[in-house]
């Protein structure tokens, strides 16, 4: 399971829409992948990498890991809650001559009040006290924090509930980070929301040193035609409505674009200028068209710049052969300018400013925060309130005095022995009250 996250963290991962239409799938694999990896990319799809989180064998794993997790859970818990209710109580007398802490001393009292003398101890130490007598004197347990252990059916719990959060979004949810709103025109959110968004102003401010300090969308949200919120959002200022989160993202300069065949509309939309060659000098957007198997380039002179063959106001479209590295033909529009390539006019109607948002519904986040709390709330059982155990054995001597024996184990918790030296103070403190 580890392997297939990190093969689906370092492998490119096809989009929702892409896996939804076999089309803008075979077209997103031979303009990415397949350019990519090369002789390995069919491989890879034969092999779902490029879709990891969506395969049966990885959501088969995901199942049998959480169906461990759970196994393991219900069949420690009613072993940890016999320790808590029905503690041990009796130990041999071996163990408290091997017993990590041990101690033994000998009381000017008989047996009962010697008895009551090591529960008033355990009394003032904060540990709960069990006796059961036997025939010549007593044994006596006792123990502090005795449901910390449970802590870890806790932390166990929470990770299925963890793993059912992230099953319920990526199941219910949907997350666009290259969500793109041009300014002034309505562009419909899609993934069965009903949401048009419209950008109505973008802002921009700067340091000194021209990093960006913030930048902030005027962005109104519509369903079936009706407005239903306006809000100024930013990075970490979204604007949510039904459970559908709009987060400031990017922004850039995009170039409009009408592709038509004869009077029928193929695309039209803002394309975003999203890249810069690698001199710097020119910016460079792309789009795709996979019902004719077309991908285009469009490129443009970057801010500042000068090119003699991109003029001011101009853009350079360059349209290929869906796999093909030889462009079917290159041209050079003004703005409304149209040129013919491949069978289709192309035109260059405007630039135009769009901003750039990260569009995400995430059914399961409430789920996993519940998980994350139970996870933090058990850790803290476990390492901070660890089970302290202590048992003691109470004998009469011959001689009237009592002999006591106490033993603790002390795994892994080295403050357990200035708690047992406390107790053992405690019991050889001449003024210590048996308990009423």
């Amino acid at each position: 399971l580890g392997l297939l996250t990190l093969a689906g963290t370092m492998i490119v991962q096809a989009t929702p829409d892409a896996m939804a239409d076999p089309e803008v799938y075979q077209a997103w694999y031979e303009a990415g992948p397949k350019q990519k990896y090369g002789g390995w990319a069919p491989v890879l799809s034969t092999l779902g990498l490029y879709h990891v989180f969506g395969t049966w064998y990885f959501r088969a794993l995901f199942a049998i890991l959480g169906i461990s997790i759970l196994a393991c859970s219900i069949n420690r818990a009613p072993r940890l809650w016999r320790t808590a209710t029905q503690p041990k109580v009796a130990m041999r007398e071996a163990f408290f001559t091997h017993a990590p802490l041990r101690a033994a001393l000998d009381l000017p009292m008989d047996a009962e009040a010697a008895a009551q003398r090591v529960r008033a101890g355990m009394k003032k130490a904060h540990f709960r006290s069990v006796e059961e007598d036997t025939e010549d004197g007593a044994d006596v347990y006792g123990d502090r924090f005795r449901w910390a252990p449970f802590g870890t059916v806790v932390a166990h719990i929470s990770f299925i509930v963890i793993l059912l959060g992230f099953v319920v979004s990526a199941s219910m949810g949907f997350r666009d980070e290259q969500f793109v709103a041009p300014v002034g025109v309505p562009v419909e959110v899609g993934h069965d929301t009903g949401m048009t968004v419209v950008a109505h102003s973008f802002h921009d401010d700067y340091y000194d040193n021209g990093q960006p300090k913030d930048y902030v969308s005027d962005l109104e949200i519509f369903i079936d035609g009706a407005s239903v919120a306006r809000q100024d959002i930013r990075v970490n200022e979204p604007l949510i409505i039904n459970d559908v989160w709009f987060h400031q993202s990017f922004f850039g300069v995009g170039a409009d674009l009408l592709v038509t065949e004869g009077d029928s509309e193929v695309f039209q939309e803002t394309v975003s200028m999203a890249w810069r060659s690698n001199d710097g000098t020119r910016t460079i957007g792309q789009l795709e068209i996979p019902s004719k198997q077309l991908t285009a380039y469009v490129v443009q002179a970057a801010s500042g710049q000068v090119l003699p063959e991109l003029p001011a106001g101009s853009l350079a479209v360059e349209v290929y052969r869906v796999g093909e590295e030889t462009p079917l033909g290159v041209q050079v529009l003004t703005q409304g300018e149209s040129v013919d390539i491949e069978g289709l006019t192309w035109t260059f109607e405007r630039n135009r400013q769009y901003t750039g948002i990260t569009v995400k519904r995430d059914p399961g986040s409430n789920i996993v925060w519940v998980g994350s709390g139970l996870l933090v709330l058990g850790s803290c059982l476990v390492f901070f309130f660890p089970h302290r155990r202590i048992w003691g054995r109470v004998r009469p001597n011959a001689d009237g005095t009592t002999r006591v024996m106490l033993g603790a184990p002390n795994r892994r918790d080295p403050g357990l022995e200035p708690v047992f030296a406390e107790l053992l103070h405690h019991i050889q403190d001449d003024d210590a009250q048996p308990e009423r």
